[in-house]
């Protein structure tokens, strides 16, 4: 992992916002950093800014040892335009996406154990962490993962039963081959045997059906 700094310029839209959630800073945390990035807002348009991201400063004046809400009022005190100096943490790439997915598990551990008002200071209230769209996602991917696990368990029953079918009619069979040899009547014999290799070829049918689907 490693840590990179910047200054991103952030266009306000008509409402005077730039379309972030803090979280931290005093009195329970040391930092300040964004919570989240709403979307079709200034800053997720830029798309510099990231979630977890450290804000330092706000055009230029250190925001350390101050409140979330202190900062955003000086935030909203700018027009037009703002200037957010912030540090990125950078994990390696092919384990940032399963790291991002425990962190996000984990803060919703924390978020469970602790009070409301706590939570909310720290920017990891409940309706936040409800509307992450990386927990979206992952809720998503986990409800289809169940419904094609489902799936398969049916496909697998379903292919048991076809076999089931298949040695009923082997039965029926070799019942009919068996009466047919012993039918003293000759079109009656061949009335049962027939019935017999009818039923012998649909059980092979269904087995080479098996064998191609297996």
């Amino acid at each position: 992992m490693r840590v990179t700094s910047g200054v991103v310029t952030l266009e306000k839209d008509g409402q005077n916002l730039i379309g972030i959630s803090i979280g931290g800073g005093a009195p329970y945390c040391p930092c300040l950093y964004v919570v989240q990035i709403f979307d079709n807002t200034p800053a997720a348009r830029d798309g510099t800014l990231k979630s977890g991201d450290e804000i330092v400063s706000v055009n230029g004046q250190s925001v350390k040892s101050k409140s979330k809400v202190e900062v955003a009022r000086f935030i909203q005190s700018f027009k037009s335009q703002v200037t957010i100096g912030y540090n990125c943490l950078h994990a390696d790439p092919k384990q940032g996406k399963s790291l991002d997915i425990v962190l996000k598990k984990a803060k919703h551990r924390v978020v469970e154990s602790m009070s409301s008002t706590t939570a909310d200071a720290l920017g990891l209230s409940r309706a936040i962490l409800v509307n992450d769209g990386l927990i979206k996602k992952l809720e998503e991917m986990n409800s289809t993962a169940g419904m094609f696990f489902g799936l398969m368990n049916h496909a697998k029953a379903l292919i048991k039963s076809f076999y089931r079918l298949s040695q009923v009619q082997r039965a029926f069979g070799e019942v009919f081959s068996e009466i047919g040899v012993k039918e003293p009547q000759p079109r009656a014999s061949e009335a049962f045997s027939h019935f017999g290799s009818i039923h012998r070829r649909m059980e092979q049918a269904a087995i080479d059906c098996l064998r191609t689907i297996k």
